[in-house]
């Protein structure tokens, strides 16, 4: 089953539930990745008949995520904290459909071995190694961290 089913079936079983916040929240996925799809579309690209890949829709969450904690985020600085509640809620119900998020020293790890895969050795060589990471690691880490890491790492390897 691939992501945008899953979605789909849990948007369904949630609206058996009557889970209000759980409905409006997969709707807002559905949403997204029926945007993706047209964009595609827009652009040329084979969207009506292929969709949008795993890759795009756990870019899709990715995205999603990060918008609702900066919103958190925003709301706790506001003193409102019944809206950032609620988008901490939603971030729960997206999280669902994203991979196990990896750890600093899990991160670290794959940042060397997507170093050593590439053979980068200088900076020049940051765009493949992210390139890498971004193959192998959609989803499981957050690639605004992971740059300065590879970055450090390539600028190590210089001295």
């Amino acid at each position: 089953m691939n992501m945008r089913e899953r979605v789909n079936t849990a948007l369904k079983q949630a609206m058996r539930d009557k889970a209000q916040m759980r409905v409006s929240t997969l709707r807002l996925i559905c949403a997204a990745i029926k945007d993706q799809e047209i964009a595609t579309r827009g652009e040329g690209g084979d969207g009506a008949e292929s969709g949008v890949t795993d890759a795009e829709v756990l870019a899709i969450l990715s995205k999603m995520t990060k918008q609702r904690q900066e919103s958190a985020r925003a709301y706790e600085e506001g003193g409102r904290l019944d809206l950032a509640e609620r988008e901490r809620q939603e971030i729960e119900i997206i999280e669902e459909f994203l991979p196990k998020q990896l750890n600093e020293d899990e991160v670290a790890a794959a940042v060397k071995k997507a170093v050593e895969a590439t053979g980068a050795d200088s900076i020049r060589d940051m765009g493949k190694v992210m390139a890498e990471l971004k193959g192998r690691y959609t989803g499981q880490m957050d690639f605004g961290k992971v740059g300065p890491m590879v970055k450090d790492r390539l600028c190590a390897g210089q001295a």
